[in-house]
């Protein structure tokens, strides 16, 4: 078992921001400057092409830090962000962008889903390591509650199946914008957390419907779906019950009398 290897350190306005290591992947904690022993956990998924610490998802993950007084926790996907690039990526990679100038959006989904269907074999084994390193910080333990807290395209592709693999997460938020395929729909249907969804309406490579089928597909009592207007690449994170993580993750963190 890797153990957790912390890298860099700051704070600010109450956030502490530290980067570590689990074996050879990156990523990085965020956590209030004043944590509560066992303060609940959100995993926070990032986009194809994209990074542990975009921009947007540092400021989600600070909001949820100052917020609730949780710990947010972020890695690099292979082929992402601080990790190298195999001649695979590349070659997915160019062959999504040529599929997109030549405008043939059954080439950029099969390419898109062939990539990422690998990149989510390998992604869940490491969020599932990264989640015993951390249960072994006397900060979080294995006591704190776990949440996906959202990642929208390759993010959710990969939360997903993480999702229906590992009990210990009990709530998840989701985001459409990847295309639906069996072996996602599979994992869908392991699924009875409580499940937040977010759909961007305006999808130019996604097609509605097969997100509303994927929706469809969790075995969930609860979850309720959310469609904002949007793109692929402007999916708009409002109309969101903001609470939801906080009590479902909250409760799971209660002692039972």
């Amino acid at each position: 078992m890797h153990s957790l290897r912390f890298t860099a350190e700051t704070s600010s306005n109450g956030v502490r921001e530290r980067d570590f290591l689990v074996g050879d992947v990156p990523g990085v904690l965020w956590s209030p400057e004043t944590a509560s022993d066992h303060a609940p956990v959100v995993l926070m998924g990032h986009g194809g092409g994209l990074h542990k610490k975009t921009p947007a998802q540092a400021a989600r993950a600070a909001d949820t830090v100052t917020t609730w007084g949780f710990h947010v926790v972020a890695i690099d996907a292979p082929g992402h962000g601080d990790r190298p690039r195999t001649a695979a990526d590349d070659r997915a990679r160019d062959q999504m962008r040529q599929a997109v100038t030549a405008g043939d959006k059954a080439r950029f989904e099969a390419v898109s889903v062939g990539y990422t269907t690998a990149l989510a074999e390998r992604a869940v084994p490491e969020w599932q390591a990264t989640l015993d390193a951390l249960q072994q910080l006397p900060e979080i333990g294995p006591e704190a509650p776990i949440g996906y807290g959202g990642g929208v395209s390759m993010g959710t592709a990969i939360g997903i199946p993480l999702t229906a693999a590992d009990p210990r997460i009990v709530a998840a938020v989701f985001g459409g914008g990847f295309f639906v395929y069996e072996s996602l729909l599979a994992a869908a249907r392991r699924i009875t957390v409580p499940v937040q969804f977010l759909l961007p309406w305006d999808d130019e490579y996604v097609d509605r419907q097969s997100s509303l089928t994927l929706f469809d597909a969790f075995a969930s009592a609860e979850k309720t779906l959310h469609a904002n207007p949007g793109d692929h690449r402007r999916i708009r994170w409002i109309g969101l019950d903001q609470g939801f993580l906080a009590g479902h993750l909250s409760r799971a963190g209660a002692p039972v009398s």
